[in-house]
């Protein structure tokens, strides 16, 4: 019975150093755990952040509103008419462009969006797909400090899918635009930055709720074609 017993306290001390070690184990592993969770996040720069294409932080000049221009009949292709030369670089697919804009109905003139006459630029990549497809073919070998007018059929315009009640479904539209610059690069935005005018397929969002902000809405496309 002796040696009986001191097997069964040996046995059950074994067992017991083997629990305790389990449970100091798993109490290690919780602390450590919560350590990790009560660190403060490190916060990494999203690389792609310092390439936004972004309007200028200062305000911009404001620009009268152009003459009307209405087209009759049905507008069937593109077209870039350019109305001041500019004497800067020539924009190209990439580049990012920092625009004033004033777009109507070409079938009665009547003003949709535009930022001719506040003191803000709308500025975006071009041939990226974030505006319309007559803006990004549209504008291509437009020099800085020129002004051009394009008049784009619906199918390269919003389509069926306008972004905005002032915009009947299949609208042919007219843009005069001024490149003001072709931006660098990660360039700080601020109160006079805007995003893309009234744009059902591709243009940015220029109509928001905000009245400062409805420009932003109509140049940028809606998914699928906004």
């Amino acid at each position: 019975m002796g040696q009986m017993q001191q097997r069964i306290i040996a046995g059950s001390g074994a067992l017991l150093f083997f629990i305790s070690t389990i449970g100091l184990t798993v109490v290690i592993i919780m602390t450590m755990i919560q350590e990790r969770n009560n660190q403060t996040p490190e916060i990494t720069a999203d690389p792609n952040a310092a390439n936004a294409c972004q309007a200028p932080a200062s305000a911009t000049e404001t620009l009268p509103a152009p003459e009307t221009f209405t087209v009759e009949g049905d507008v069937n292709e593109l077209q870039s008419t350019d109305l001041e030369q500019g004497t800067g670089r020539e924009a190209k697919a990439g580049d990012c462009l920092v625009m004033k804009y004033y777009g109507t109905l070409a079938s009665n003139g009547e003003m949709f969006d535009e930022n001719f006459t506040q003191a803000s630029a709308f500025a975006f990549e071009l041939g990226s797909g974030k505006v319309i497809p007559g803006w990004d073919e549209g504008l291509v070998g437009i020099k800085e400090g020129g002004t051009r007018r394009l008049v784009i059929p619906a199918d390269k315009a919003y389509g069926e899918q306008s972004p905005s009640e002032k915009i009947p479904a299949n609208s042919a539209l007219v843009f005069h635009v001024k490149l003001l610059s072709i931006a660098e690069p990660g360039q700080d935005t601020g109160d006079g930055a805007e995003q893309a005018p009234d744009q059902p397929s591709e243009q940015s969002q220029s109509q928001s709720q905000n009245p400062d902000d409805a420009e932003a809405e109509i140049m940028e496309q809606p998914e699928g074609g906004n």
